[in-house]
């Protein structure tokens, strides 16, 4: 597979993974460019030991949370006060809510549900989960519940 076709077939997947983990936009959108740039100069390297697809979403979640570590150690009383957080227009006022709870859950649970949302097979889940496929199963049942839940408490 050329890096153009994989590039065209799973930047919308990799962008909402992103969107899963950091919940703001832009953000979301650099870390998918980042894990392009990773996947284009890794990808002769790349030993078909499992799906491109399943090595493609194992380095965007490793990209998102390397992320995720950096904002830890970030002090965001550094930031002006008066700044107005923007968002994207475009999301329908559900999803931009999903974003926001799957943003909320802790890391493995995040990855979990947006490789099940982007349609990933629970093996594969599994695979660059590191956990059993049994595990995901139940694992992707309780984090709709508390989904769900949340959707329930604002009034959806």
């Amino acid at each position: 597979m050329v890096f153009e076709e994989i590039y065209e077939l799973y930047w919308q997947k990799i962008f909402r993974l992103c969107m899963g983990y950091v919940n703001d936009t832009e953000l979301a959108q650099d870390l998918a460019q980042e894990t392009f740039i990773i996947v284009w100069q890794q990808l002769p390297k790349f030993r078909n030991e499992s799906g491109i697809g399943t090595w493609i979403f194992r380095i965007a979640s490793n990209n998102c949370l390397r992320q995720i570590e950096k904002e830890k150690k970030f002090s965001k009383t550094d930031l002006p006060i008066q700044l107005e957080e923007k968002k994207q227009e475009s999301l329908e006022p559900q999803i931009q809510l999903l974003y926001q709870f799957i943003s909320e859950l802790p890391e493995t649970e995040r990855i979990i549900i947006s490789l099940e949302l982007e349609e990933v097979k629970q093996a594969e889940i599994a695979h660059i989960v590191g956990l059993s496929e049994s595990n995901i199963r139940v694992k992707i049942h309780r984090i709709k519940e508390k989904l769900t839940k949340k959707f329930k408490e604002n009034g959806y």
